[in-house]
């Protein structure tokens, strides 16, 4: 029976199809292009651009995020390592990690990471389909010819193309708030009861992604409901028995979203446990909205009305000039599509008149009022955002448009500013094309010639569009940003080398916290999965206590630590070079090593030094007159009476049993006084340390254990350089000719 319903459930699909095309015209047929277009255009900026991630490091947190959706989960459960796993903005509660953020954007990248293995395909896909709810919202307001040009419009936007290719959580929002705004529409001009349910849903899903955004969207839609509420009260009354279509229709869009605020308060009972306390909150207490004092770890300011009028007033200058299409010209394009709008609501034209061959659908009026509604979405994203100091965070520097998140996404907390900007520019634009057939035919009225008229109107347009494209060229709305993405981007490859050749199987790598103690913070391919337990699992390199912890709770992995030369900052020009060295545990009751150096010419003396990083202690001796070109070879050792310095008159140093750093020195001088010295710190532990985590202590069945090879650098004029002079066996160029810097470590299980 099946067999016999398959092919007829295909064949009337088919019919549907043929028949929705046929009925299809050329504008319904340019925006599907338009929103595919802008799909594909914000799928190829992510892989491209933004391959290796942004600098916006919320990226790794929404992508941590949807892989924990994926294996079922809300949080990491890490225990004692908790701290060792912790990944950028992350909440630890007793040794959970849960996200500071809504699980909503984060489900949308799962759906295409579950489906194709591949979390760009949603970017793409929320690009398009914002573009085509652009596309329906501004048909809703001026004709489809008008909605076409918005679309358009928006798609061109460099914000939506920026911030619409990182896995950042504001245009999936916005997919929602348009959603809601192209349902509620619907429901008001059609008297649809599924579109009003449909609106309710969509604007309660924006609410769990992003309450504040949801609200400052919804609230001309509210005040309108309001409105109509009232009056169809005022009319008819209220019966329970019987209420108005316009009470029942809002009546059920508010039940909706109702429901939806329901579960985001029931998802921060079960995350934070208050339904009332949101996850962000939770992380930063004082991160809000409100003024006074506002802090997030360790940065704060404090946030004054005044500040907030200078820095949103910033925002909005580089949002009209740099982030909408056409720079200035879009945002003037948007000007004059709304003084199109007043001058026809007070002249009582239609705002879709002569835009669409076909009747449109609704009336003058309910065209007036859609109008209205979206431009009083610009006015309470405008002035709600006052309240919220992200805006001031984003500019970093004010007045520097190449500072800060804002230089590389645009004002990203006004974007869905680009709504109400590309609504009222598709209306200019609308509006214009029926100008020019108009224009034409008083040329030909006064001229007589159709060929004159015609080339009249062409020269027209083509000034418009050069005034566009050097508009854009002047303001740089799209080449600056990207080319700063890019560099970014190429920094973040040439950080992430070692990685593409290396193929990890049950492996344990321990990474550098430039940035503090954060995973994914600044490097966010280094990720964990849900179960911290992958082929790879990494863990950030810290207190020699903490990461003989991590060593204990993985014992039986293959081990590498990750590390670079240079300084890793923000800046896109300043490049590292990294280094992925696989290390060890060596143990036994005594471990004995050798370290050998270079020595260059006119070098006068050189002093080797052992100490400690927990003690005072310390152990030296001089070497008067070391011979260039001869390798100097100091010897020392591990036992568990401490580390001991062979030649040194002094005895042992002691080492803190639970975990310590030994590090030896040896710094050559020179007869000007300069100095250069080869350093290297040695994590160990000796008998009587306690372990840490899940995992059983390696002490407990040896005296002492040093993590192998240790950490080297060389450093000029200093003696610790940090990773400035990090040493690169693999990289001699990266060195003069006479650096020789080598180590070996034999453990014994029978003392000295």
């Amino acid at each position: 029976m099946s067999s016999r319903s398959d092919p007829s459930l295909l064949a009337r699909l088919a019919a549907r199809l043929r028949q929705r095309l046929a009925r299809a015209d050329r504008t319904a047929a340019a925006a599907a292009c338009v929103s595919l277009a802008a799909g594909l255009l914000t799928f190829a900026v992510a892989a491209t651009v933004f391959s290796h991630h942004s600098a916006n490091h919320d990226e790794g947190v929404y992508l941590t995020q949807a892989a924990l959706l994926l294996g079922g989960q809300l949080e990491f459960h890490a225990g004692a390592l908790a701290d060792a796993v912790h990944p950028w903005f992350f909440v630890e509660d007793g040794g959970r990690l849960y996200p500071k953020y809504s699980p909503v954007p984060a489900a949308t990248y799962a759906v295409s990471m579950a489906l194709f293995d591949e979390p760009r395909v949603t970017l793409g896909a929320i690009a398009a389909g914002n573009a085509a709810l652009i596309y329906l919202l501004g048909g809703t307001v001026g004709g489809r010819r008008a909605g076409l040009a918005a679309a358009a419009l928006f798609a061109a936007s460099p914000m939506a193309i920026l911030t619409g290719a990182a896995f950042l959580p504001y245009a999936p929002t916005t997919f929602f708030n348009l959603l809601f705004a192209v349902a509620y529409l619907r429901s008001v001009r059609d008297g649809s009861t599924a579109a009003a349910g449909a609106a309710g849903v969509a604007i309660g899903v924006a609410f769990f992604a992003r309450p504040f955004t949801a609200v400052l969207f919804a609230a001309p839609f509210i005040l309108h409901a309001l409105w109509r509420v009232g009056s169809a009260v005022a009319a008819e009354g209220l019966s329970p028995s019987s209420l108005p279509d316009t009470v029942r229709r809002h009546g059920l869009t508010a039940l909706f979203g109702t429901l939806f605020v329901g579960v985001t308060l029931a998802y921060n009972l079960r995350i934070t446990g208050s339904a009332f306390t949101f996850p962000y909150q939770a992380f930063a207490p004082m991160d809000g909205p409100g003024f006074g004092e506002r802090r997030i770890l360790g940065h704060s300011v404090e946030y004054t009305p005044a500040l907030a009028l200078e820095s949103n007033g910033y925002a909005l200058w580089e949002l009209a000039t740099r982030w909408v299409a056409a720079g200035p010209l879009g945002t003037l394009l948007a000007a004059v599509g709304g003084a199109v709008a007043v001058r026809r609501w007070r002249d009582g034209v239609d705002l879709a008149a002569g835009g669409d061959r076909t009747q449109p659908d609704g009336s003058p009026a309910f065209r007036q009022t859609a109008a209205l509604i979206v431009a009083g979405i610009a006015v309470s994203v405008v002035v709600g955002n006052l309240f919220f100091w992200g805006t001031h965070n984003a500019l970093a520097t004010l007045s520097d448009p190449t500072d800060g998140l804002a230089a590389l996404f645009g004002p990203f907390y006004h974007f869905d500013l680009l709504v109400p900007l590309s609504v009222f520019g598709g209306l200019a634009v609308a509006a214009g094309a029926r100008v020019l057939p108009r224009l034409r035919a008083r040329l030909v009225a006064r001229t007589g010639s159709e060929r004159n008229a015609r080339a009249a109107v062409a020269v027209a347009v083509a000034v418009a569009v050069a005034l566009v494209v050097a508009s854009g060229a002047a303001v740089a709305t799209a080449a600056d940003p990207v080319q700063r993405n890019a560099g970014i981007d190429a920094k973040h490859e040439a950080a992430y080398a070692p990685f593409d050749e290396a193929e990890f199987a049950n492996a344990l790598v321990f990474v550098p916290t430039p940035y503090g103690e954060w995973l994914a913070h600044p490097f966010q391919r280094l990720r964990n999965g849900p179960g911290l337990d992958g082929d790879a699992v990494y863990a950030l390199d810290r207190d020699p206590v903490e990461d003989f912890a991590v060593l204990d709770a993985y014992p039986n992995r293959t081990l590498y630590r990750y590390g670079y030369r240079g300084a890793w900052t923000a800046d896109p020009e300043s490049r590292v070079t990294p280094k992925l060295e696989p290390i060890d545990v060596r143990s036994g009751s005594r471990v004995a090593a050798e370290t050998t150096v270079g020595v260059p010419e006119r070098v006068e003396s050189a002093r080797v030094r052992l100490e400690t990083r927990r003690g005072e202690e310390r152990a030296v001796y001089d070497v008067p007159d070391p011979e260039a070109g001869d390798p100097l070879a100091v010897e020392w050792s591990v036992g568990e009476d401490g580390v001991r310095l062979a030649g040194a008159p002094d005895g042992p140093v002691t080492v803190d049993p639970a975990g310590d750093v030994a590090i030896l020195t040896v710094t050559l001088f020179a007869p000007d006084g300069s100095t250069f010295t080869y350093r290297q710190e040695m994590t160990v532990r000796t008998a009587g340390g306690e372990a840490v985590g899940d995992g059983e202590a390696n002490a407990s069945a040896a005296d002492v254990e040093v993590v192998w090879p240790p950490e080297r650098s060389v450093c000029r004029l200093v003696t610790d350089c940090g990773s400035e002079g990090t040493y690169l066996p693999d990289r001699p160029g990266e060195h003069a000719e006479w650096v020789v810097f080598e180590t070996e470590a034999e453990a014994s299980d029978s003392g000295e």
